[in-house]
């Protein structure tokens, strides 16, 4: 195998890892978005879990950017939840914050 070869594997090997981390970082963190979201919402105990699955899910099922963002805007604006999108969105940045250093420190 010629080091040009060599090469293109271990890129493509860093590649595959990076989006399997941010696959990972995502998915913890809109779980952790989804708990915070259930506390604001009133939700305790089974309803809780359920409502963060639930947040996952709908990035796995329509991902995009904002999937998540606009289920909780659309949740909070249907039960009155005065959140702002800016504190929303500073809330999903420190869970990723907070998924990636889990998922380092774990590995």
């Amino acid at each position: 195998m010629s080091a040009f070869q060599e090469r293109e594997k271990g890129f493509e090997a860093k590649f595959a890892h990076d989006e399997e981390l941010k696959f990972k970082a995502l998915a913890r963190r809109d779980y952790h978005i989804g708990r915070w979201a259930s506390e604001k919402l009133g939700l305790v105990g089974a309803d809780a879990e359920s409502y963060a699955r639930d947040v996952v899910a709908c990035d796995l099922d329509k991902p995009d950017a904002d999937s998540v963002f606009r289920k909780i805007r659309g949740d909070f604006d249907a039960k009155g939840i005065g959140q702002s999108d800016r504190e929303i969105k500073q809330v999903m940045d420190e869970f990723l914050a907070q998924a990636l250093a889990e998922l380092k420190a774990a590995a």
